[in-house]
C-alpha cells in the first residue's frame, strides 16, 4: 500500500493559524457575547501560564504564539459585536435569536436556533445567521413552508413554532 498521503506522525510542530473574522455583521446573542468575554478571559490566562512554563522553547513559543492570535482574534470579536436582542419583541417571523421548531418531509421534528458565526455548531442546531439553512428559515412564521436548494435534492420544512427567550 502506497504512504505517499498518509501523514506521518512527526515531532515538528504545527504552525499557528490565524483566525480571520468573516467580513460579515458580527451579530452576536446575548448569551453569544458572554461566551466571546468568558473565551477571552480563558485565553488571558492561558498566555498568563504560557509565559510561565518552563517547556521546551520552541513548542512554548508556538503555543504563546497561537495563543495571543486566538485572543486577538476574540477579543477583536467582542469589539466588533452587534448583540441583537429579539427575546421580548413580540416577533412571530424568524429573525436573529430565535428557537424555530420544523418537521421534514420524513416528519421527523428538529429545533434550531439562529445565532451568530463564532456561536454556530450545526451539530447542536446553532446555525450561522449567514448560513443557507438560516436564511431559508429567516423571514417565515408558524405554518409557513421553507425550502432549502441542495444538489441532492431540496430539503422542505414546515415551521411549526418560532419562539425568543
Amino acid at each position: 500500500m502506497s504512504r505517499a498521503f498518509v501523514k506521518e506522525d512527526s515531532d515538528v510542530p504545527e504552525e499557528p493559524r490565524k483566525r480571520q473574522p468573516s467580513g460579515r455583521p458580527n451579530y452576536v446573542t446575548p448569551a453569544g457575547l458572554e461566551a466571546l468575554k468568558l473565551r477571552v478571559a480563558e485565553l488571558a490566562v492561558l498566555r498568563t501560564v504560557l509565559l510561565a512554563k518552563k517547556r521546551p522553547e520552541e513548542q512554548r513559543a508556538l503555543d504563546l504564539q497561537q495563543a495571543e492570535l486566538d485572543l486577538a482574534y476574540y477579543e477583536g470579536q467582542v469589539k466588533s459585536a452587534r448583540v441583537v436582542d429579539n427575546a421580548g419583541s413580540g416577533a412571530v417571523d424568524v429573525r436573529f435569536g430565535a428557537l424555530i421548531r420544523v418537521k421534514e418531509a420524513s416528519g421527523e421534528e428538529r429545533e434550531y436556533r439562529i445565532v451568530g458565526e463564532d456561536e454556530a455548531d450545526a451539530g447542536a442546531g446553532l446555525l450561522n445567521w449567514a448560513s443557507p439553512l438560516a436564511g431559508a428559515l429567516l423571514g417565515k412564521k408558524a405554518g409557513d413552508l421553507a425550502e432549502l436548494e441542495r444538489s441532492g435534492g431540496n430539503l422542505k420544512l414546515e415551521i411549526i413554532s418560532v419562539r425568543y427567550g
